[in-house]
């Protein structure tokens, strides 16, 4: 005996939702697992492996395809089928069961806890930290954080309800520390990138320093012509103080040394150093925070003849 469902009934299993509101309405598209993320980063191109079947619903877990009526009021009557599922692709929000966020938010995390375990040192001893260590010292911080949130809507919720009698500091040094916070740690999230949840919780660790951490070093290797090594460094050019109306005199400040001793600044510890010809070459250790310095400076000062090589993005010791 075959059972007869209404025309607009399907019905789908195990499918990914993409969902837009557009024009007042919500539509959905039934797509296969973990193919919506291939298709944006463009691993995947093929939509036939990224839609269950090419179709716009209304509601895709009760089967409920949308008339053409409301898709072109929506889209446009003159919008094909596959723009508007190209549409919805490409703006739509991706729907996450339970299982999946868990999974997807343990793998951010995974991520997250190896990059800055390869990327930090104990400054003592310049060996890397297990990411088991890594991993405990943000769950401090993210602890830390949410402590203090806590604290602080209770704080609030004080002055609310005792009319506000404490009053405001603005100025002084509460206002100046409250205008530069240190950074905080909560927590990894799956709206942002692993790389990009690295670095801060490697800022919140170093400002807090729940271990002893830093940064690991880079190894760079400069060169540079001998003919600029002797070089006056040029001093910036400044401007006279109140004193003169606001309108004073552009001077010089005395010069910092000479074009190698301000290279040698930036290097914590130089490892080798030759001249061989023209060229002077220097292998050392710089932080990664005085990198951008040290390349713009050489680039300047050499006038494009010196340069600045990376040979290891991050130096550490490992047991």
């Amino acid at each position: 005996m075959v059972i007869q469902q209404p025309s607009n009934q399907i019905k789908l299993t195990n499918v990914s939702l993409v969902r837009l509101k557009k024009g007042k309405k919500r539509f959905e598209i039934a797509c296969y697992k973990n193919k919506v993320l291939e298709w944006r980063s463009g691993i995947e191109t093929d939509l036939d492996n990224v839609l269950q079947i090419p179709s716009v619903f209304l509601n895709v877990s009760k089967g409920q395809t949308a008339p053409s009526a409301e898709l072109a009021k929506a889209f446009g009557k003159d919008t094909s089928t596959d723009d508007m599922i190209l549409e919805i692709l490409r703006k739509g929000e991706l729907q996450v069961g339970e299982k999946e966020r868990t999974a997807q938010l343990e793998r951010v995390h995974n991520e997250v806890v190896s990059m800055v375990a390869s990327k930090l040192v104990d400054p003592r001893t310049k060996r890397v930290y297990t990411s088991g260590m890594i991993e405990k010292a943000l769950d401090m911080l993210s602890s830390m954080a949410h402590q203090h949130q806590h604290q602080q809507d209770k704080d609030k919720d004080k002055d609310n309800t005792g009319g506000g009698g404490g009053g405001t500091p603005a100025t002084g040094e509460a206002g100046e520390s409250k205008a530069r916070p240190l950074p905080t740690w909560t927590g990894v999230a799956t709206t942002k990138s692993a790389k990009s949840q690295a670095l801060d919780a490697m800022r919140a660790l170093i400002a807090h320093q729940p271990i002893p951490v830093a940064r690991a070093r880079m190894r760079l290797r400069i060169t540079c012509p001998t003919s600029v090594l002797k070089q006056a460094v040029k001093a910036p050019k400044v401007v006279a103080a109140e004193g003169d109306g606001g309108g004073g005199v552009a001077g010089e400040q005395k010069a910092p040394g000479t074009v190698k001793d301000k290279i040698l600044s930036f290097i914590e510890q130089v490892e080798a150093q030759d001249v061989m010809g023209s060229e002077w070459e220097i292998v050392g250790f710089v932080e990664p925070g005085a990198f951008k310095g040290l390349s713009d400076f050489v680039g300047g000062e050499t006038k494009g003849q010196g340069r600045v090589e990376v040979l290891d993005m991050a130096v550490t010791h490992e047991e």
